[in-house]
């Protein structure tokens, strides 16, 4: 099975396109990528533009003596994607799940015959990513002043953790830290006076993959200034910069009152009823968002009496009064089963979900009917499924036009494609300028 072809699988659920027909242009076709970042928040980034239908070509470290080159994702499992005897490869699923769509290209940008090289891909991009610390890309005479001066329609788009300016500007930038010292961590797990109570991360790594939807967003927009003007620019995306604008209702609630919120487990700061709450079997989730469904909630729990409280009737006096009607309401929800309050509250026009694990989120007939999974064919193995776009675009859906290549899988194509010839890598691959193809 060709890994690089662009007929849809036919057994692929969430796949658009008629089977045996190449795939339709994508709303980015003929917008061509440089991919010089690693890990999750500028592969986010470029992985989103692919499935839109930009090209992407992602460099990477070659092999070397000690280092086993290539993006340090794909040595982070275990899970590792299995072969087709069920044996573990080298390919790990984090690394599988952010860079379909692309094509990977070996080359040590610390040598200076691979400085050349990547500079004179970037003369053919429209865009640069990449996510180096401070200063490192100066050093190789990749930073943004050296290349846009080659290419002054480019756009250079950075993500560090810090930004490129400010006191912490050199400083490595890390999802967890960020999540930390941007606040989320003081407004994300229970509440210190209860069991369980402290700071907790949240369970993705939410800084770094908003930071690669918001250089998406950032990418577009200057897409639409080049077009207009015919000039690139520069993009300055900082992780801490993402996880503060994140904080979104809180950070503005702070900002009103100058008082900090605090920790709430599972309920939220603004709106009560609106948090877990354990039921006879296990727990749901309860999220009554104006008064009209409060009022439904009680009447489906026989408690239409705390709807004509004047404590209780208004959310703002629910929220004054969370102390107090929390309480009730937990001693309501204890006596029957979830199945049966979902029912009831579904019916009741009332919002309320339960809470799955992956393997009932991806058995979910809703998940399943979104085509939320997308299966290609993997050099290592015929059905590799990936979690897919959410994006639902009309006229040009997002398309599996390449699984996640391995590493250096196509260096030899885009140098071809350059006008490298053969003779010509062969040294390079001797001087170890570029990584020999993948086994």
């Amino acid at each position: 099975m060709n890994p690089d072809s662009t007929t849809p699988d036919p057994a692929a659920p969430g796949v658009p396109g008629v089977p045996g027909a190449p795939l339709a242009p994508g709303a980015l076709d003929g917008v061509r990528v440089l991919d010089l970042s690693r890990v999750l928040a500028g592969p986010w980034c470029t992985q989103t533009l692919a499935d839109l239908g930009a090209e992407v070509i992602k460099v990477e470290r070659p092999p070397s003596a000690g280092h086993p080159g290539g993006d340090d994702t794909r040595g982070w499992g275990p899970p590792f994607l299995k072969d087709h005897a069920g044996q573990d490869t080298a390919e790990a699923a984090y690394y599988l799940g952010v860079n379909r769509n692309k094509r990977s290209v070996a080359i040590d940008i610390a040598q200076p015959e691979g400085q050349a090289l990547v500079l004179k891909l970037a003369d053919t991009c429209d865009v640069l990513v990449e996510n180096f610390k401070v200063g490192d890309m100066a050093r190789y005479g990749l930073d943004a002043a050296a290349v846009r001066a080659r290419c002054p329609r480019l756009i250079y788009c950075s993500i560090t953790g810090y930004g490129q300016t400010g006191p912490y500007r050199e400083r490595a930038g890390y999802d967890y830290a960020i999540q930390g010292l941007g606040g989320l961590m003081s407004v994300t797990g229970e509440r210190d006076d209860l069991p369980g109570g402290g700071p907790q991360k949240v369970g993705v790594a939410v800084a770094d993959l908003f930071t690669g939807m918001y250089a998406t967003v950032a990418i577009l927009a200057a897409l639409r200034h080049r077009d207009a003007t015919g000039l690139g620019q520069v993009i300055d995306m900082a992780l801490l910069d993402t996880q503060v604008a994140m904080l979104a209702n809180l950070g503005a609630n702070y900002l009103v009152t100058r008082q900090a919120p605090r920790r709430a487990g599972n309920a939220h700061q603004n709106i009560v009823p609106y948090q877990v709450f354990e039921v006879a079997d296990g727990h749901l989730i309860l999220a009554v968002g104006n008064d009209g469904q409060f009022e439904r909630f009680c009447a489906v729990a026989g408690c239409t009496e705390l709807a004509r409280d004047e404590r209780f009737s208004r959310n703002a006096s629910r929220v004054r009064h969370r102390e107090l009607l929390v309480p009730l309401l937990a001693e309501r929800l204890r006596q029957r089963t979830r199945a049966d309050w979902l029912a009831a509250l579904e019916a009741a026009k009332v919002p309320c979900g339960p809470i799955n694990d992956l393997a009932e989120v991806f058995a979910d007939p809703q998940v399943l009917s979104r085509g939320m999974v997308a299966r290609m064919p993997h050099p290592l193995n015929r059905t590799l499924d990936l979690v897919a776009s959410p994006m639902r675009l009309s006229a040009t859906p997002v398309q599996w036009r390449r699984a996640p290549p391995l590493l250096g899988q196509h260096t030899a194509e885009v140098l071809a494609e350059m006008g490298v010839s053969d003779a010509e890598q062969a040294r390079l691959r001797a001087r170890g300028v570029i990584g020999p193809p993948p086994p």
